[in-house]
């Protein structure tokens, strides 16, 4: 069933196609375009004469030679296209609804099972308490550590990450804190004000600050340095 769906669709997105080879309408456009560039060029060449741009003798001459191409243009039949112009078109009818479903044939998978969303938020959800789970697991182990220690400062990096990345500003920025509090990182010190301005809704003192220490601690090329410079010179902090 898939495949005939497959067919129809490549046919329909081809009949403008077929519909110029089977009436000619390239032809009469063209026939049509060249008759209405030779009148205005005899409209052009009046104009001229009248206002005396051109002398009689060269309009004369202008004027009969614009006529003989007007009578061509004419004349010219108004069939389709000639038999060597139509064969590729004709074949790029042929071949390319072939050629889709040879493809999809080669890879496509039409009769896996639907992917309800219902089972999809399920999953997801499944996903959101896992993750909420291993947060926990972390914050847990982390209370037993030496808080002065690398591995806890690396943790508190590690927790503020996971908790940013399932929406949890404020748990994110209160990590990111106790990280900075652990060892000073230019960085993490930016990181952290930026979440603190974002929850204030302002820049606070100590948000001010750590945007300070940040600045000098950085090297010249910083990426974040130009986001920082903006909220020291007043800059808001987009809207939560």
């Amino acid at each position: 069933m898939i495949f005939l769906v497959l067919l129809v669709c490549a046919g329909v997105a081809l009949l403008p196609l077929a519909l110029v080879l089977r009436g000619g309408g390239v032809g009469r456009s063209r026939r049509d375009s060249a008759l209405a560039i030779h009148r205005a060029q005899l409209t052009e060449l009046e104009r001229d004469r009248a206002a005396g741009r051109i002398a009689p003798a060269e309009y004369a001459s202008a004027v009969l030679e614009v006529q003989r191409r007007l009578l061509a243009a004419a004349e010219a039949t108004e069939g389709p296209p000639p038999r060597a112009a139509r064969g590729p078109l004709l074949a790029t009818l042929l071949v390319v609804p072939v050629v889709a479903v040879a493809l999809y044939a080669l890879d496509g998978q039409p009769f896996l099972p639907a992917a309800p969303l219902a089972g999809r938020l399920a999953a997801a959800d499944r996903t959101a308490q896992d993750a909420g789970g291993l947060v926990a697991t972390l914050r847990a182990k982390l209370a037993t550590m030496d808080q002065q220690s690398e591995t806890a400062r690396q943790g508190y990096v590690l927790l503020g990450n996971a908790e940013d990345a399932m929406g949890h500003l404020p748990q994110a920025a209160q990590a990111w804190r106790q990280a900075v509090a652990i060892r000073f990182d230019p960085a993490l010190a930016a990181l952290t004000a930026e979440a603190q301005t974002r929850l204030e809704g302002h820049m606070s003192a100590d948000s001010a600050d750590l945007f300070r220490r940040a600045l000098a601690a950085a090297a010249p090329d910083a990426p974040w340095r130009t986001l920082v410079e903006a909220r020291l010179n007043g800059a808001p902090p987009p809207p939560q």
